[in-house]
């Protein structure tokens, strides 16, 4: 044993005795959390975990070489999981204040060129450079609270040089710090307000990036399929193109009017569907019936003041698998707080604390595709943990706004 984590109060490991992977679906089983009183985690050289149990068995296969690392009666889960971010992207938008003060929309933003219309503007004249400093900036608040696994996107993009390039500055961004970041290709994020071939040869346009990205490292298709942006058929269009490639898929799903984007990700098969604040009942049922992960962003709703995604609906009576993300971007959710995002999951999806922690960690995990190497402290996954300067996570999570991670581990280094 290189490290063992000791004194830990109350550890949540998201697992059980059956190790089995997948996600924790409906209400029940998202409470189900592998609690442990006075527990100690084992650490190997290569940063995996190789016992976790009770503090005096774990510290008494300790030798002199063995770093402790001490707990301090603390509140210990898995290092959190961001299924859904707009990590790379140059500028900021914080001149649209005036415009949503006045009562225009997300929708009547975009409509003007403004939105993502003006992010695919300063990302495209930004260098990669000065997106990657930008970014880093970003990630390095993202981990400071707590998140260890993440996605970033694709999508402010004018052309497959732009899309490749923040694809790279990602990928550099992966190396540097050392988080386990997943890679989706978004090219259908916004429709220019000028098409000189016309809208069917814009879609072809689309298309034709997908096997440069996915040759590029994008292990994921998105499509922002919504009223004004692109329809269900487009959207089947493009990611069944992606399908074809060997890409997984995730959809923006009725995020402002419920067009069918939740019934497309069942039929598609999906590995998640996002934002879904307007779907019909019939849209999340049809979801779990396929095994599509739900990915509520209640920051994005908070910062729009849009009502919540019906998350109870959800678990109570679709037996969906929900996950929560953060939807880190520079218009709708400028937020880099993994923190606020969980505890606006307790106050404004009406989640418990055990369906928070659950959709933030191993259920955020499945919506990545990660169930295997993520959300779970259990012999044999990395050693990826938040140490929580609180005795449980009630207080993490209401008494809200600020951090209250002591120290993360990624791979058993400490990068906190």
């Amino acid at each position: 044993m290189k490290q063992v984590i000791h004194r830990i109060g109350l550890l949540w490991t998201m697992d059980d005795e059956t190790h089995s992977d997948g996600p924790r679906c409906g209400a029940e089983a998202m409470r189900m959390v592998g609690a442990m009183q006075d527990a100690a985690i084992a650490i190997d050289e290569a940063g995996a975990i190789v016992e976790v149990g009770p503090q005096k068995v774990i510290c008494d296969m300790a030798d002199a070489q063995t770093e402790f690392i001490d707990a301090e009666g603390g509140f210990v889960a898995p290092g959190l999981v961001d299924p859904h971010t707009h990590l790379v992207h140059g500028g900021s938008r914080e001149k649209e204040l005036p415009l949503r003060m006045a009562g225009a929309s997300y929708l009547d933003i975009l409509r003007q060129g403004g939105g993502i219309l003006s992010t695919v503007r300063e990302t495209t004249a930004y260098s990669e450079e000065a997106l990657l400093a930008q970014a880093k900036t970003s990630l390095d608040r993202m981990q400071r609270f707590g998140v260890t696994t993440l996605e970033a996107k694709t999508g402010y993009s004018s052309c497959l040089a732009v899309e490749l390039k923040q694809l790279h500055v990602a990928e550099r961004l992966a190396e540097l710090s050392g988080v386990n970041m997943v890679h989706t290709a978004m090219p259908a994020h916004a429709v220019p307000k000028e098409l000189p071939a016309g809208r069917e040869a814009y879609i072809d346009e689309l298309v034709a990036m997908l096997p440069h990205l996915h040759a590029a490292g994008a292990e994921f298709a998105d499509v922002f399929v919504e009223e004004g942006v692109f329809s269900v058929e487009e959207g089947r269009h493009i990611l069944g193109a992606a399908k074809a490639l060997g890409m997984k898929t995730k959809i923006h799903a009725d995020e402002m009017v419920p067009i069918g984007g939740a019934q497309l990700a069942a039929e598609l098969g999906a590995t998640s569907a996002d934002h879904l604040l307007a779907s019909t009942d019939e849209g999340l049922v049809s979801m779990a019936e396929a095994g599509v992960m739900a990915v509520c962003l209640p920051g994005t709703s908070f910062y729009l003041q849009k009502p919540a995604a019906r998350a109870r609906f959800m678990m109570d009576e679709a037996q969906l698998g929900v996950a929560i993300a953060s939807d880190y971007n520079p218009g709708s959710c400028p937020s880099e707080n993994f923190g606020l995002t969980m505890s606006l999951a307790l106050l404004t999806l009406k989640m418990t604390p055990e369906e928070v922690f659950m959709a933030a960690t191993r259920n955020a995990a499945c919506a990545l595709a990660r169930e295997r190497v993520a959300g779970v402290i259990r012999p044999g996954r990395s050693a990826d943990i938040v140490i929580y300067a609180a005795l449980n996570p009630e207080y993490v999570l209401t008494h809200f706004g600020i951090s209250h991670v002591r120290q993360v581990l990624v791979k058993g280094r400490r990068i906190l």
